[in-house]
């Protein structure tokens, strides 16, 4: 397994993204469906940090390759940065997105548009063989909008307005998106620390 980065996740359209990010670094990249790695995860950090960082080791127990792992949400001001690190997880396991956008504009009725502020999260755990790991962080800010718009993207990008674009982020294009995702930017930022110490 040397040369290779498996991602702690069975979701395409996030490999999509990494897979995208991480192509030139001549490394195979493989989710650990893909890497056949079955692991019981339990999250139970306090941070995205440490979120990702638990994800990491528990699938690095099962390879001898570079494993990554991501953790991230949305981060409401107004609500004590709710949902935060329980953001897939909010309002029940199985509960919609729908019915959880829903929930935040109920919620935020009649705030206004400056105390609406809010931003995605995603922390970025690597963990080499030997043990040693780096934790990246990207944010994107916005604000928590009147409805949900647009039906792009997934989780609660309908309802995250990017003043700057005039958009929800579920209305941008897939380019747009990944110039401006927090996933993005974790994973760029990760990106130069590998090639930094994988050199």
């Amino acid at each position: 397994m040397e040369n290779t980065i498996i991602f702690a996740t069975g979701n395409e359209g996030k490999m999509r993204e990494i897979r995208s990010i991480l192509s030139d670094t001549g490394y195979a990249v493989m989710s650990m469906k893909e890497a056949g790695i079955q692991a019981d995860i339990t999250e139970d950090g306090k941070t995205f940090e440490e979120n990702a960082l638990i994800k990491a080791r528990a699938v690095a127990r099962h390879t001898k390759a570079v494993v990554l792992a991501d953790d991230s949400g949305l981060e409401v001001d107004y609500l004590n940065k709710e949902p935060g690190i329980y953001s897939a997880r909010y309002l029940g396991e199985n509960t919609s997105y729908r019915v959880k956008n829903q929930n935040l504009i109920d919620r935020l009725a009649g705030v206004e548009d400056e105390k609406r502020t809010a931003r995605f999260v995603c922390a970025i755990a690597a963990v080499f063989p030997d043990g040693e790991y780096l934790i990246t962080r990207g944010e994107v800010e916005g604000r928590i909008g009147y409805e949900e718009r647009g039906e792009g993207g997934f989780g609660y990008d309908p309802v995250f307005y990017l003043p700057e674009y005039g958009k929800s982020t579920a209305e941008l294009t897939e380019e747009e998106k990944n110039a401006v995702s927090h996933r993005g930017k974790a994973l760029r930022r990760m990106k130069e620390e590998l090639q930094n110490k994988l050199q």
